[in-house]
């Protein structure tokens, strides 16, 4: 697809639209907007950027650039980590920044209707108090309501609550042609027609752009506790995981490594509560009540010890809870800040599977001298493998890292997994997803991206 540049008079019309203060070109755009939270995946210039404030104002934009073939790509705060958000092909960054609003919560159908921009840290206090609670629980909490829809953000409760697809209920969607679709609403389930809602969550932008979403609430859990298991290997720690989900319902059932704790600690500079193993089991419990908690831990207790736990540690103070959970919160950054580069894998595999999984990545590891740190979501098979540059020079760093990845990707495939379990594709994952899937679902997703989209202008380069 050949697209047009942005000329003076497109900036001209984008301020019409939108206003002098909230449309930067040229040198008045940040660099913040050249890239996401990957960097290895390059920087990319937008010609223009947009922020806009409401559905109209997306509609007007997206109808001029779909009739002068300028491409838009769409983005939020921009902590995704597949290169989704950034202007491969130049044209407009569309921003939704601006559009933070909690535009309702409706305590009797237990709904919550917002825009895309709103953070997911800001929707979480804005709820306290309604007794009401929005299960998603992506690790990034700076990230935006609508970019967690755009990729299908899981996130640690994901075991027992699911994913962010899994809650949304209704949607304003503008097509690149400009018109507003009301997808959805309240009602909490329907067999009317195709599901364009649930198509649409996890399609990265690349087939229309989110203005507005209302999503189904429950009733917020009051009490939590979490246990802490110590093993001697990751593979006892992997295995104990189905007795876990067997016999309790857990909120959400982690995997760690001793070295991803260490660098854990390092970067907030508090100590872990125990360091004592090679692999680490981390189980949370909720429930409306303490009587319900009690017999629950118990009996969780019991499995982990049975299935080779050298410990169980609880942790049902503020204070216990906080000292592991935000060091569970803080492995990437603090991967991140101990090296100049790093490249990620967000696979997903059988829960079975887990083990051989982080072995291979092991034996990469060794074979291409890249230091890789591995955590996870023990109870939905969802791995982050991490490789680290540290002190490799570039040209060796890209030759082995790319190596690494072929290899832990072709790993993936054989054990039956899939190449991203909740952080997308972006344009950094492309040529994975189409070796994982094969040309026939490429080939129907480029059919889809077709009909909602026929000039391609929406984030092109990404998925397909």
């Amino acid at each position: 697809m050949s697209f047009n540049k942005v000329t003076a008079e497109d900036i001209s019309v984008f301020i019409k639209i939108a206003g002098e203060d909230r449309v930067f070109w040229g040198e008045a755009i940040s660099e913040d907007y050249h890239r996401d939270e990957m960097t290895e995946y390059g920087l990319y210039a937008p010609e223009c950027v947009i922020q806009a404030q409401s559905t109209e104002e997306i509609s007007e934009i997206l109808k001029y650039c779909n009739e002068r073939l300028i491409p838009v790509t769409p983005r939020g705060s921009g902590t995704g980590l597949c290169g989704g958000c950034v202007a491969i092909h130049g044209g407009i960054v569309l921003s939704t920044e601006r559009m933070k609003r909690l535009i309702e919560v409706d305590p009797v159908n237990m709904t919550a209707t917002v825009e895309p921009g709103l953070l997911l840290m800001e929707f979480s206090k804005l709820l306290e108090g309604t007794g009401l609670f929005y299960p998603p629980d992506p690790g990034e909490k700076s990230a935006t309501i609508g970019g967690n829809v755009m990729t299908n953000a899981g996130g640690m409760r994901a075991v027992r609550f699911g994913v962010t697809r899994d809650y949304v209920l209704g949607m304003k969607f503008v097509l690149a042609s400009g018109e507003i679709l009301s997808l959805g609403g309240k009602t909490v389930k329907t067999s009317s027609g195709y599901n364009l809602i649930q198509l649409i969550c996890g399609s990265e932008g690349t087939l229309g752009f989110l203005s507005e979403i209302t999503v189904k609430l429950i009733a917020e859990p009051k009490y939590n506790v979490s246990l802490l298991a110590p093993f001697e290997s990751l593979s006892r720690c992997v295995e104990a995981v189905s007795p876990v989900l067997n016999g309790a319902t857990p909120t959400a059932v982690e995997f760690m490594e001793k070295e991803v704790i260490e660098d854990s600690e390092r970067y907030l500079g508090k100590q872990f509560p125990d360091k004592s193993a090679n692999a680490y089991l981390l189980v949370r419990l909720d429930a409306a009540d303490m009587t319900s908690l009690s017999p629950a831990v118990e009996q969780l207790t019991d499995i982990l010890l049975s299935c080779g736990a050298e410990d169980v540690l609880l942790a049902d103070t503020d204070e216990r809870k906080t000292s592991i959970w935000d060091a569970r919160g803080a492995f990437l950054e603090a991967i991140k800040g101990g090296t100049p580069s790093m490249d990620e894998c967000d696979v997903v595999v059988p829960r079975n599977k887990i083990a051989a999984f982080i072995e291979e990545s092991q034996r990469l590891s060794a074979k291409y001298s890249i230091r890789v740190r591995s955590f996870g979501h023990a109870g939905d098979g969802n791995l982050h493998i991490y490789a680290c540059q540290d002190d490799l020079n570039d040209e060796i760093w890209k030759k082995n890292v790319q190596a690494l990845m072929d290899g832990l990707y072709e790993k993936a495939r054989e054990l039956g997994g899939q190449i991203s379990g909740e952080h997308g594709v972006g344009h950094a994952k492309k040529q994975f997803l189409k070796e994982s899937m094969g040309d026939a679902p490429i080939a129907i997703m480029r059919g889809i991206k077709l009909a909602f989209d026929p000039n391609g202008i929406l984030n092109p380069g990404k998925i397909v």
